[in-house]
């Protein structure tokens, strides 16, 4: 099932806003030399609210409707952030998907099955995990940074021992 060689050159870590686990899984690949895409950080990080669309997930009371949402996805700051994420999904050599994570992250990992590129997903914890079947699609997954990082096939030089 895994598919292992030479240390990624580049690596798209897809996840939520709201994972702050997420965080950690990049910075221990940069710690290990493995440059990644961070989609919180770019200069082009997109979020909903920047196309006055924030959604029912604890910023407002309200979902948009249909008509809202086809507009604000066709809105250039929407697009800014899609062409941004997407260039970087199309460079990787390796997606990394971080649990708890929604539709986008899972659609980014689709796409990254497809294609033939390496793919992984990090579970934020061994105890309380959300069976998915269609995981058996990807190569590698794990809840240990350090396997995942010989999976890369690379080594954790940071001086935290990363989530195990």
């Amino acid at each position: 099932m895994a598919k292992v060689s030479r240390s990624p050159g580049y690596v798209y870590v897809a996840s939520s806003w709201r994972n702050n686990f997420h965080g950690e899984v990049v910075a221990t690949l940069h710690n290990a030399g493995i440059e990644a895409y961070d989609f919180k950080t770019v200069p082009t990080a997109f979020s909903w609210d920047h196309v006055g669309l924030a959604h029912a997930n604890g910023l407002t009371t309200r979902n948009p409707t249909l008509a809202e949402y086809f507009t604000g996805i066709e809105h250039p700051r929407a697009l800014e952030g899609f062409n941004s994420d997407f260039n970087a999904m199309q460079r990787a050599d390796a997606v990394v998907l971080v649990l708890p994570c929604n539709r986008s992250a899972h659609l980014e990992l689709g796409w990254a099955v497809g294609q033939g590129k390496r793919t992984a997903v990090v579970f934020d914890n061994e105890d309380d995990v959300v069976p998915e079947l269609m995981y058996r699609m990807v190569d590698f997954m794990t809840s240990s940074l350090t396997d995942l990082l010989r999976w890369l096939g690379a080594t954790d030089n940071s001086s935290q021992s990363g989530k195990e």
